[in-house]
Protein backbone atom coordinates (compact mmCIF):
# COMPACT_ATOMS: atom_id res chain seq x y z
CA UNK A 1 0.00 0.00 0.00
CA UNK A 2 1.43 3.17 -1.15
CA UNK A 3 2.49 5.89 1.83
CA UNK A 4 0.07 8.84 0.44
CA UNK A 5 -3.01 6.15 2.11
CA UNK A 6 -1.94 7.55 5.50
CA UNK A 7 -1.28 7.71 8.05
CA UNK A 8 0.57 11.20 8.33
CA UNK A 9 1.84 12.38 12.12
CA UNK A 10 1.29 16.24 11.58
CA UNK A 11 3.19 18.41 14.24
CA UNK A 12 3.18 22.14 14.94
CA UNK A 13 4.44 24.13 17.98
CA UNK A 14 3.79 27.65 19.49
CA UNK A 15 6.75 28.96 21.26
CA UNK A 16 8.88 32.37 23.40
CA UNK A 17 10.28 33.24 19.84
CA UNK A 18 11.70 32.89 16.17
CA UNK A 19 15.18 31.38 16.78
CA UNK A 20 14.56 27.68 17.39
CA UNK A 21 18.26 27.13 19.46
CA UNK A 22 17.21 30.07 21.63
CA UNK A 23 13.24 29.72 22.16
CA UNK A 24 11.23 27.81 24.33
CA UNK A 25 8.35 25.34 23.66
CA UNK A 26 4.88 26.91 24.82
CA UNK A 27 2.36 24.56 22.84
CA UNK A 28 2.78 21.75 20.54
CA UNK A 29 0.44 19.32 18.31
CA UNK A 30 0.48 16.18 17.06
CA UNK A 31 -2.66 14.64 14.71
CA UNK A 32 -2.72 11.59 13.53
CA UNK A 33 -4.18 11.53 10.23
CA UNK A 34 -5.56 8.18 9.08
CA UNK A 35 -8.30 6.03 7.30
CA UNK A 36 -10.56 6.62 10.10
CA UNK A 37 -9.88 10.57 10.79
CA UNK A 38 -8.05 12.64 12.94
CA UNK A 39 -6.78 11.69 16.78
CA UNK A 40 -5.69 15.02 18.48
CA UNK A 41 -2.88 15.51 21.03
CA UNK A 42 -2.22 18.98 22.49
CA UNK A 43 0.23 20.16 24.97
CA UNK A 44 0.48 22.94 26.76
CA UNK A 45 3.81 23.73 28.84
CA UNK A 46 5.35 26.23 31.79
CA UNK A 47 8.15 26.70 29.75
CA UNK A 48 10.12 28.25 32.97
CA UNK A 49 10.80 31.61 31.16
CA UNK A 50 8.84 34.64 30.21
CA UNK A 51 6.88 34.49 27.40
CA UNK A 52 7.63 37.72 25.23
CA UNK A 53 4.79 39.82 23.93
CA UNK A 54 5.11 39.58 20.65
CA UNK A 55 4.90 35.96 21.06
CA UNK A 56 1.64 36.19 22.64
CA UNK A 57 0.80 38.64 20.39
CA UNK A 58 0.89 35.81 17.56
CA UNK A 59 -0.49 32.53 19.93
CA UNK A 60 -2.56 34.32 22.84
CA UNK A 61 -0.62 32.28 25.62
CA UNK A 62 0.74 34.91 28.40
CA UNK A 63 3.27 33.75 30.90
CA UNK A 64 0.75 33.86 33.78
CA UNK A 65 -1.77 31.85 31.73
CA UNK A 66 1.45 28.69 31.17
CA UNK A 67 2.47 29.21 34.79
CA UNK A 68 -1.61 28.60 35.42
CA UNK A 69 -2.37 26.05 33.23
CA UNK A 70 1.33 24.56 31.68
CA UNK A 71 2.29 21.26 32.32
CA UNK A 72 6.09 21.01 33.61
CA UNK A 73 8.31 21.86 30.67
CA UNK A 74 10.25 18.92 31.13
CA UNK A 75 7.29 16.28 31.15
CA UNK A 76 5.39 17.84 27.85
CA UNK A 77 9.10 17.41 26.17
CA UNK A 78 9.64 13.68 27.31
CA UNK A 79 5.74 13.18 26.00
CA UNK A 80 6.15 14.95 22.89
CA UNK A 81 9.51 13.41 21.94
CA UNK A 82 8.45 9.69 22.95
CA UNK A 83 5.02 10.16 20.56
CA UNK A 84 6.78 11.23 17.93
CA UNK A 85 9.94 8.97 18.21
CA UNK A 86 7.46 6.00 18.33
CA UNK A 87 6.02 7.17 15.26
CA UNK A 88 9.12 7.38 13.39
CA UNK A 89 10.42 3.82 14.73
CA UNK A 90 7.49 2.85 13.27
CA UNK A 91 8.22 4.51 9.60
CA UNK A 92 4.78 6.94 9.90
CA UNK A 93 6.33 10.45 8.56
CA UNK A 94 6.47 13.63 10.65
CA UNK A 95 4.55 16.07 8.32
CA UNK A 96 5.69 19.66 9.61
CA UNK A 97 5.39 22.76 7.73
CA UNK A 98 9.00 24.25 7.84
CA UNK A 99 10.02 21.60 9.68
CA UNK A 100 13.81 22.63 10.35
CA UNK A 101 12.21 25.11 13.10
CA UNK A 102 9.64 22.62 14.72
CA UNK A 103 12.37 19.96 14.69
CA UNK A 104 15.59 22.43 15.65
CA UNK A 105 13.09 23.90 18.50
CA UNK A 106 12.72 20.17 19.92
CA UNK A 107 15.98 19.00 19.30
CA UNK A 108 17.24 22.17 21.59
CA UNK A 109 14.85 21.81 24.35
CA UNK A 110 15.05 18.58 24.92
CA UNK A 111 19.26 18.98 24.94
CA UNK A 112 19.06 22.21 27.64
CA UNK A 113 16.63 19.70 29.53
CA UNK A 114 19.05 17.09 29.78
CA UNK A 115 16.47 14.54 27.66
CA UNK A 116 17.60 12.85 25.08
CA UNK A 117 16.58 14.32 21.71
CA UNK A 118 14.47 13.33 18.81
CA UNK A 119 17.88 11.96 16.85
CA UNK A 120 19.05 9.88 20.44
CA UNK A 121 15.88 8.29 20.36
CA UNK A 122 15.23 7.63 16.63
CA UNK A 123 19.11 7.17 15.23
CA UNK A 124 17.52 9.97 12.75
CA UNK A 125 14.80 12.25 12.65
CA UNK A 126 13.22 10.84 9.15
CA UNK A 127 10.67 10.30 6.98
CA UNK A 128 9.68 14.00 7.74
CA UNK A 129 7.49 15.59 5.20
CA UNK A 130 7.42 19.75 4.72
CA UNK A 131 5.23 21.30 2.38
CA UNK A 132 6.87 24.43 2.80
CA UNK A 133 10.04 22.88 1.09
CA UNK A 134 7.53 20.98 -1.35
CA UNK A 135 6.56 24.31 -2.72
CA UNK A 136 9.62 26.29 -2.73
CA UNK A 137 10.55 23.28 -4.94
CA UNK A 138 7.49 23.00 -7.11
CA UNK A 139 6.80 25.77 -8.06
CA UNK A 140 10.48 27.68 -7.40
CA UNK A 141 9.46 31.38 -9.60
CA UNK A 142 5.92 31.89 -7.86
CA UNK A 143 6.12 35.43 -6.81
CA UNK A 144 4.95 36.05 -2.94
CA UNK A 145 5.71 35.04 0.46
CA UNK A 146 5.27 31.73 1.52
CA UNK A 147 3.82 31.44 4.80
CA UNK A 148 1.51 28.88 5.53
CA UNK A 149 -1.48 30.74 5.16
CA UNK A 150 -0.14 31.86 1.79
CA UNK A 151 -0.06 28.27 0.64
CA UNK A 152 -3.50 27.56 1.88
CA UNK A 153 -4.78 30.30 -0.20
CA UNK A 154 -2.65 29.00 -3.32
CA UNK A 155 -3.69 25.36 -3.00
CA UNK A 156 -7.45 26.16 -1.88
CA UNK A 157 -7.18 24.82 1.91
CA UNK A 158 -9.87 26.50 4.18
CA UNK A 159 -10.37 27.08 7.42
CA UNK A 160 -13.03 28.79 9.54
CA UNK A 161 -10.38 28.89 12.82
CA UNK A 162 -7.39 31.27 13.77
CA UNK A 163 -3.74 30.45 12.76
CA UNK A 164 -1.19 30.58 15.06
CA UNK A 165 -3.47 27.84 17.09
CA UNK A 166 -0.55 25.16 17.29
CA UNK A 167 -3.71 22.32 16.35
CA UNK A 168 -5.14 24.50 13.89
CA UNK A 169 -1.77 24.83 11.98
CA UNK A 170 -1.43 21.13 12.54
CA UNK A 171 -4.75 20.73 10.82
CA UNK A 172 -4.09 22.91 8.16
CA UNK A 173 -0.37 21.42 7.55
CA UNK A 174 -2.28 18.18 7.03
CA UNK A 175 -5.03 19.55 4.61
CA UNK A 176 -2.15 21.31 2.35
CA UNK A 177 -0.17 18.50 2.18
CA UNK A 178 -3.46 16.63 0.53
CA UNK A 179 -4.23 19.25 -1.98
CA UNK A 180 -0.14 19.25 -3.21
CA UNK A 181 -0.44 15.58 -3.65
CA UNK A 182 -3.51 16.00 -5.67
CA UNK A 183 -1.69 18.31 -7.78
CA UNK A 184 2.02 16.90 -8.22
CA UNK A 185 0.86 13.24 -7.93
CA UNK A 186 4.52 12.35 -9.23
CA UNK A 187 5.43 13.40 -5.49
CA UNK A 188 3.97 9.66 -4.57
CA UNK A 189 5.65 7.51 -6.40
CA UNK A 190 9.18 8.53 -4.93
CA UNK A 191 9.25 6.57 -1.58
CA UNK A 192 9.17 8.36 1.87
CA UNK A 193 12.84 7.72 2.01
CA UNK A 194 13.63 9.26 -1.68
CA UNK A 195 10.88 11.70 -0.77
CA UNK A 196 13.15 12.82 2.40
CA UNK A 197 16.24 12.85 0.48
CA UNK A 198 14.57 14.63 -2.28
CA UNK A 199 14.15 17.76 0.44
CA UNK A 200 16.98 17.76 1.48
CA UNK A 201 18.55 18.93 -1.59
CA UNK A 202 15.92 21.25 -2.53
CA UNK A 203 16.29 22.99 0.51
CA UNK A 204 19.70 23.00 0.41
CA UNK A 205 19.25 24.05 -3.32
CA UNK A 206 16.87 27.30 -1.87
CA UNK A 207 19.76 27.52 0.30
CA UNK A 208 22.20 28.69 -1.71
CA UNK A 209 20.20 30.45 -4.27
CA UNK A 210 18.61 32.76 -1.75
CA UNK A 211 21.65 33.68 -0.14
CA UNK A 212 23.37 34.52 -3.21
CA UNK A 213 20.17 36.87 -4.06
CA UNK A 214 20.05 38.38 -0.68
CA UNK A 215 24.07 39.02 -0.95
CA UNK A 216 24.08 40.70 -4.27
CA UNK A 217 21.59 43.28 -2.52
CA UNK A 218 24.53 43.56 -0.31
CA UNK A 219 22.91 41.68 2.79
CA UNK A 220 25.50 39.80 5.16
CA UNK A 221 23.61 36.61 5.53
CA UNK A 222 24.08 32.99 6.36
CA UNK A 223 21.16 30.69 5.36
CA UNK A 224 21.21 27.70 6.95
CA UNK A 225 22.07 24.87 4.10
CA UNK A 226 20.78 22.28 6.39
CA UNK A 227 16.82 21.76 5.98
CA UNK A 228 16.79 19.16 9.41
CA UNK A 229 19.23 19.71 12.52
Amino acid sequence: MSWINGPFIGFDTETTGVNPNLSRLVTASIITRGPEGDVVQNWLANPGVEIPQAATDIHGITTEYARIHGAPIKDVLEDVAGTLSDYLKNGYPIVAFNAGYDIGIMEAELKRHGLPTLTDRTGGVRPVIDPLVLDRALDRYRRGPRRLSNLMTVYGVVTDQSMHDAEVDTRATLDLLQQMLQKYPDLSSKSLDELHEYQIEKHRDWAVSFEKFLRGKGQDVDIEKNWLP
